[in-house]
């Protein structure tokens, strides 16, 4: 059953369009992600959505009765009260419910010596009436609820009494969402709902929404979370809307073969317009009433035919590469026995673990657990009180800080990078911010107008210019679009040097870690694989005690022939695909070929010469279509 449907609807900011004929519509009960870069009109449309910003154009229905619950990325609750008091709000007609039934028992006992009475009857109807729609509505359970919501999303039991005025950024945003999820709207309107979501929250957040009776239309860069959550994909580019049913993978694999395919079909219409555009010069050049005439009706359907738009298969993407200065030597740390405490609060203890010179380790784990903390410890910012820290030969550290905090706020763009890098000419400054999106007068901009997207690219290009061989990434993927992510993650994955990454990102994890940490109160655990891998882990045990992980040299030995016999398929892969690539270009040659033999005059005067020729071009475009088709079936696996 449809409970939402838009048709039509355009949006514009003074001379900025924004959105412009999006038609879709929404069935009862399912799950949508929206996607797209930053700036393509997400937020806007759930602006519109929820009423809160007019739409310029279209129709939009919702369902009679239909509530729509809407989460901002960015918003500050104010009050007084209590967490759970705060939550408690959401239910404030069964609380005063209750306070009725109350007042109702109390003059029921004070009158029921007279059973008689009519008052007494009418009375008893009456909170048998208010106790079944109390307990209908989960009058007994409300506050269990609560604390079931409140515990799934990261709060702990002494957290409950704190005042709300006195959380935390991103505990408010933690409990903007647990009060939404409570209210139960039939719609839920969640932008970016995992942001300050440690791995297990995330976690709690996605049984919930699977098991949510209501539809959801979720704004989301954390592709882990949308696979495993929604089946169906709203794709918002070039000011329009694609649909795409399935999760984000799924979508994924339909979106490279409909770009294969628009590139394709685009490349056709070009050469045939080309064509046509020979054609018409020719026969002008011929002069004489008859070529001219069959130039001008060329002309006129040539003109009537509706080009299409240049497909942006190479979106604007940062082009990110890390170069290690020098080599570092196999150890690049070692930590020993580590502690540290702020008074009497101990942050964490007997920390032991191991990098070594190309892993690629993930540290996970719940927020406020230390992670950052640990960070700065190895980093010598701030001091350990117990344990050993040791830094392996020629190592060479690069620190990405999730605040920024390195960038000089009072600086423009070019001026941060060509400060560091004064070697570097006008050009070579402006191709590098180029390719991390920082366009025209853009390099101009003051650091402290960017946004947070903006200032990790900013700070990503520093820290690949500081050709480091031992990378620690706080939160990388924080306010950067999917595309921008997918770039630093195929960076990460070329990059020969060590790196070392706090992230609550599962995908990013997922592809660029082959070791992860896990830290926690009772000290840390290591997983020799990815995301997956620890999960599958976790699942194994069956418990939730932490044990280490030792590693040793079979299993490095067995896990680097692994690779070996990965890199080594990847290899015949390529050259497969350069030889199809090559077949393709044979054929569309000889396409061209026929093409110019069918433009000239004396062609026409040979029927059996235009058959032959049609034929040999009807075969080679036949060839090229399934040598196409094995590109993309190869490019798949």
């Amino acid at each position: 059953m449809i409970v939402l449907s838009c048709k039509d609807i355009q949006k514009t900011y003074g001379i900025k369009k924004v959105l412009e004929n999006i038609t879709f519509t929404v069935e009862d009960g399912e799950k949508i992600g929206i996607v797209g870069l930053n700036g393509s009109g997400k937020s806007t449309l759930f602006n519109i959505l929820s009423g809160e910003t007019s739409k310029d154009i279209g129709d939009i229905y919702i369902q009679k009765g239909l509530r729509i619950g809407y989460l901002k990325q960015n918003i500050n609750i104010n009050s007084n009260k209590t967490l759970f008091d705060e939550c408690s709000s959401v239910f404030e007609d069964l609380i005063q419910t209750e306070k009725k039934l109350r007042m109702m028992e109390e003059e029921i006992s004070n009158n029921s010596q007279n059973k008689e009475s009519n008052y007494l009857h009418k009375l008893m109807e009456e909170y048998s009436f208010l106790l079944e729609e109390f307990s209908n509505h989960n009058g007994y359970g409300f506050k269990n609820e609560i604390r079931r919501v409140l515990d799934g999303l990261g709060f702990s039991h002494e957290d409950m009494d704190k005042e709300v005025n006195k959380l935390s950024g991103g505990q408010k945003a933690r409990l903007s969402l647990a009060k939404l999820l409570l209210e139960k709207p039939d719609i839920l309107l969640l932008d970016e709902p995992t942001n300050h979501l440690d791995i297990e929250a995330i976690d709690w957040l996605e049984k919930f929404l699977k098991e949510y009776k209501g539809a959801a239309l979720i704004i989301s860069h954390d592709r882990y979370f949308l696979d495993n959550v929604i089946d169906k994909i709203f794709l918002l580019e070039n000011l329009k809307i694609d649909i795409y049913k399935g999760n984000y993978t799924e979508f994924m694999k339909k979106r490279i073969k409909d770009l294969e395919l628009l590139k394709k079909n685009y490349e056709d219409q070009k050469k045939e317009i080309e064509r046509q555009e020979e054609i018409i010069r020719r026969f002008m050049s011929y002069g004489g009433k008859r070529y001219i005439r069959q130039a001008q009706s060329r002309q006129k359907i040539l003109e009537k035919i509706k080009k299409m738009p240049k497909p942006k298969t190479d979106a604007k993407k940062a082009r990110i590469t890390f170069v290690p200065k020098i080599i570092s030597g196999r150890e690049v740390l070692k930590v020993e026995n580590l502690k540290k405490s702020f008074s009497e609060n101990v942050i964490f203890e007997n920390i032991n673990f191991n990098v070594y010179r190309g892993e690629k380790v993930g540290l996970i784990g719940p927020n406020g657990v230390g992670k950052t903390t640990l960070f700065k410890t190895i980093l010598g910012e701030i001091p350990h009180d117990e344990g050993e820290i040791i830094l392996g030969h020629h190592v060479n550290i690069g620190y990405f800080d999730q605040e920024q905090q390195k960038l000089n706020t009072e600086k423009s763009i070019i001026d941060e990078i060509w400060d560091e890098h004064p070697d570097l000419d006008h050009w070579q400054i402006r191709t590098l911010l180029g390719q991390f999106l920082f366009i025209g007068d853009d390099i101009f901009k003051e650091i402290n107008e960017l946004s947070g997207g903006e200032r990790s690219r900013l700070a990503i290009l520093k820290l690949m210019l500081s050709k480091s061989n031992f990378l620690m990434m706080d939160e990388p993927t924080n306010h950067l679009d999917i595309d921008s992510k997918e770039v630093l993650e195929e960076a990460l994955i070329n990059y020969e040097g060590t790196l070392f990454v706090i992230s609550h990102d599962r995908y990013f994890l997922n592809k660029t870690v082959n070791k992860i940490l896990q830290l926690s109160e009772k000290g840390i655990a290591e997983y020799l694989g990815n995301f997956d891998y620890y999960i599958q882990k976790k699942k194994e045990k069956n418990t939730d005690e932490d044990k280490y992980n030792i590693i040793n040299k079979t299993q490095i030995k067995i896990q680097r022939k692994k690779e070996r016999g990965k890199k080594e398929r990847e290899r015949e892969k390529k050259c497969q695909l350069l030889q199809i690539e090559e077949m393709i270009s044979n054929e569309e040659e000889k396409i061209n070929l026929i093409d110019q033999e069918m433009c000239k005059v004396e062609i026409y005067e040979n029927p059996n010469k235009i058959v032959e020729l049609t034929k040999a071009r009807e075969a080679a475009k036949l060839k090229s279509e399934k040598l196409y088709e094995q590109l993309i079936n190869l490019t798949e696996e």
